[in-house]
């Protein structure tokens, strides 16, 4: 079937973010004694829940996270976005040759994705398209979000395509039996 809706993820697709984010989290960890590279950090966490980061990081720890741990995170992360965030290389060349309705599909909170596309000029491109799995409560790799932005753009999955970077969105994508286009 013809592609009809592009559907984007956000982090590593239209914004350079996951060596921004995972190097945040990982100097943050540290401070709580969890050593770990930025490679494994990227390794581990690409396009998962934050709730099973914090699982990761508290079964290597061996000890629970402090109840703001999530919001303390999430705080120095816009922080660094809002110094470094850039838009992924040729991604708005690329975009502008698309010639289709596209959207966005993260797994981020929506607060999240708005403040990525706004610092990098890319929330004229998505505004009122944008879908977060916060929105819906459940994450990649289950299909829903893709299901969900499809249906609220008005296209059957079948006729979509998604820009995923990530292991679970690829699976999400196939699970929601849309085509895949992408990038590790």
């Amino acid at each position: 079937m013809q592609t009809e809706l592009v559907i984007f993820d956000c982090d590593g697709v239209l914004v350079d973010s996951e060596g921004l984010g995972n190097r945040v989290l990982v100097e943050f960890i540290a401070e709580f004694g969890l050593v770990m590279k930025l490679e494994e950090a990227i390794l581990l966490f690409k396009g998962c829940k934050m709730a099973d980061c914090v699982a990761v990081i508290e079964q290597k720890l061996r000890k629970k996270m402090p109840q703001d741990f999530v919001t303390q995170l999430r705080t120095r992360t816009a922080e660094a976005f809002e110094r470094e965030l850039l838009p992924i290389q040729g991604i708005e060349a690329a975009l502008d040759k698309i010639n289709l309705p596209i959207c966005v599909a993260s797994s981020g909170p929506p607060e999240k994705i708005k403040l990525a596309l706004r610092l990098t000029n890319l929330l004229p491109r998505f505004e009122g398209r944008i879908f977060s799995s916060y929105t819906i409560g459940n994450w990649k790799p289950a299909p829903d979000l893709f299901l969900y932005a499809a249906k609220n753009m008005g296209f059957q999955a079948s006729s979509c395509t998604v820009v995923e970077d990530s292991v679970l969105g690829v699976r999400a994508g196939v699970a929601a039996g849309i085509g895949i286009i992408f990038d590790f």
